[in-house]
């Protein structure tokens, strides 16, 4: 989750992004156009202009990595992450475990010797 809440629905990003896309060419320039549909919507103009931005990216005509590819990266890294975290955790279990299964072996034979040597006298 990002730590900005969404203020504004979907449809209503899509629809300013639209707006902006459609009367650029009436305000002279794009800039011009965001500050305007920004004002109508009640967002800064440079959000809008991010939401332009980036649905240039998402349909191709921005370069730049496309929404959905993003969120695609941000569920692997944190696949990756957690895959990592358990190995790390396998290796400290087996840290642990190593030494103790030498020690339990060792106190067993020790103990099997001394029944042995109990026995035969």
């Amino acid at each position: 989750m990002s730590k900005t809440t969404n203020k504004f629905c979907p449809d209503v990003r899509e629809r300013a992004v639209r707006l902006v896309l459609d009367t650029e060419g009436q305000h002279g320039s794009r800039w011009r156009a965001v500050v305007s549909i920004a004002a109508k919507i009640g967002c800064s103009a440079q959000t809008l202009n991010d939401w332009v931005k980036k649905a240039e990216v998402d349909s191709g005509k921005r370069a730049g990595v496309p929404t959905e590819l993003a969120e695609r990266m941000k569920a692997l890294e944190r696949e990756n992450r957690e895959l990592r975290q358990g190995e790390e955790g396998q290796e400290t279990v087996q840290w642990i475990v190593s030494p103790t299964n030498e020690i339990l072996r060792k106190a067993s034979a020790y103990f099997a010797m001394a029944e042995l040597d109990r026995r035969s006298k």
